[in-house]
């Protein structure tokens, strides 16, 4: 837990190695009871989850959520597509720049906020390989940096 009353349930890795953040947005998601309680536990995989605009709402689909031992036979299903709840003038303002080539939504994290579970959300554009080994030439170069001055 960190000091704003956050609770990291899962984090997609993946996603700044795969495309370039162009904007972040926080949502809130509508799971089931055996959802919520398999997220307390953190039992979440974002790998592979994307969000998408459907008939004027957001829904986050891949996202696989893992079981609730005591849920028994009302358990969920693992990797249903999950309704995202924002502003309307937020998703109006999605769906213009998701329309765009290249751009795409992916979500970076899920977690609790003041009890409440949220995904953030990025708006994302792919990344090329020579983008790939740019940033990795780039890490390799500030990381010889730091090693300098440590020397020093």
């Amino acid at each position: 837990m960190s000091k704003d009353g956050t609770k990291l349930v899962a984090r997609n890795r993946k996603a700044r190695h795969e495309y370039h953040i162009l904007e972040t947005l926080e949502a809130g998601m509508v799971l089931r009871g055996s959802e919520v309680k398999a997220l307390r536990e953190g039992n979440a995989s974002l790998s592979d989850s994307y969000a998408r605009l459907e008939h004027g709402e957001i829904w986050l689909h891949n996202l696989h959520i893992g079981t609730y031992g005591p849920a028994g036979p009302e358990a969920h299903e693992h990797k249903r597509r999950r309704k995202l709840l924002l502003h309307r003038g937020e998703i109006r303002r999605l769906i213009g720049q998701v329309e765009q080539a290249g751009q795409t939504l992916i979500p970076l994290e899920i977690y609790f906020r003041n009890g409440v579970a949220k995904v953030k959300l990025a708006l994302a554009r792919g990344k090329r390989h020579r983008d790939k080994r740019e940033d990795i030439k780039r890490r390799e170069a500030e990381r010889e940096v730091r090693r300098a001055r440590k020397v020093r």
